[in-house]
């Protein structure tokens, strides 16, 4: 296996560029960077072995928490990347269950705390609203109580020609499916669908706030949400369903996106075949996240939809979790040197890095596109 060269010693970010590309703007000189989120366990060893840098896990000072975002900040700009990410959730409470596993993430508004080596999951079949009653009774935050000091801090450091991608930390459906629960929402989708409309309304309006407050940062340079809406198969609930209660707020987000003059990028897992014309034509989106080759290989979606949109991602996490580093590299390299070599694609994992992926797969994907944009190596028949 070629031995690995990271992290950059001297990194060159160029965000405008970075959005440039994605927009078909600019030459594709070369594939930049991608990435939805990247778990700690695997941020931790790069940050202490790799940057020699202490780990500091934020508490409630401020101190702390400027630590903690220093280290986060050096962390995508020492990999390669042209921004860094960051996204929290207002607190919103929804019943969850606990299972084992070695990398417990706290989560706002949790009803239940987490213990070492457990993570949270959403409870399917129990909502915090499930009645009338529950949603008049639901502590609602407010957006104007948030606090905003991360994205603040973050737009205020970044090292010279990075920039902030930001958003809302889960999708309107999301919360809509955690907070009634996927069992309860699918129940008073048919026996009280006016609730479904309050909900997800109530959602909304937050949402919009909060958007209200980060559009305003200088530094920001795009807004990329997650909000899982499909499966393996299909979509979680009937596409009408998603253009009645979802999907009009994905479009008011990116029209406030777009009034700002920055690209509105979606990060949405499963099959969402059925809405896709509506996330491009309604909705709006310049980018599309999350692939999965046993449901759409990111290079034939490409092939349909990247004349339209940007197409971002895409080495699939089977792969990149549990393939040789060999393995990781070939693919890498597959998709730079075809999906890159199209234009207007950004190279990085099908849906997110996880704890479980290993930390050498990881770094060999980073390692290969840094590689691949040294040596330009596209073929020219694409």
């Amino acid at each position: 296996m070629r031995a690995l060269s990271l992290p950059l010693e001297h990194p060159a970010p160029d965000a405008r560029e970075f959005v440039d590309i994605l927009a078909g703007k600019s030459a594709s000189h070369r594939v930049p960077l991608i990435e939805y989120i990247v778990d700690d366990v695997v941020m931790k060893p790069i940050v202490e072995r790799m940057l020699g840098r202490q780990w500091v896990t934020p508490g409630k000072d401020r101190d702390s928490r400027r630590a903690s975002l220093d280290n986060f900040i050096q962390f995508w700009y020492r990999m390669g990347y042209d921004f860094i990410r960051y996204e929290e959730s207002l607190p919103l409470p929804e019943k969850k269950l606990i299972g084992a596993d070695p990398a417990p993430q706290p989560v706002p508004g949790q009803t239940v705390p987490p213990r070492a080596g457990d993570r949270l999951w959403a409870d399917e079949h129990h909502g915090a609203i499930m009645s009338w009653e529950d949603f008049e009774k639901y502590p609602w935050p407010r957006a104007e109580e948030f606090d905003f000091f991360a994205y603040e801090y973050l737009s205020r450091n970044l090292p010279e020609g990075m920039g902030l991608i930001a958003c809302h930390g889960g999708g309107v459906f999301e919360h809509l499916s955690w907070i009634m629960s996927m069992e309860g929402l699918s129940v008073a989708l048919h026996e009280e669908p006016r609730l479904v409309r309050a909900v997800a309304d109530r959602l909304g309006e937050l949402m919009m706030a909060f958007y209200s407050h980060i559009l305003d940062l200088d530094n920001l340079v795009a807004v990329f949400p997650g909000d899982d809406m499909g499966y393996k198969s299909a979509t979680l609930v009937a596409p009408d369903v998603l253009r009645t209660y979802v999907l009009p707020w994905h479009a008011r987000f990116a029209a406030m996106t777009h009034a700002k003059k920055l690209p509105y990028f979606l990060h949405s897992c499963g099959r969402v075949d059925a809405v896709m014309e509506d996330l491009i034509s309604v909705v709006g989106i310049d980018g599309k996240h999350s692939f999965e080759d046993g449901i759409v290989p990111v290079q034939d979606f490409q092939a349909r939809y990247g004349g339209r949109i940007a197409v971002l991602g895409g080495i699939d996490l089977n792969i990149l979790a549990g393939g040789s580093p060999d393995d990781v590299r070939r693919q890498t390299h597959r998709l730079v040197t075809t999906c890159g070599a199209r234009g207007r694609y950004a190279v990085g994992s099908g849906n997110s890095v996880p704890s479980y992926v290993p930390l050498e797969n990881y770094l060999v994907m980073i390692d290969e596109a840094h590689r691949c944009n040294r040596d330009m190596g596209y073929p020219e028949d694409l």
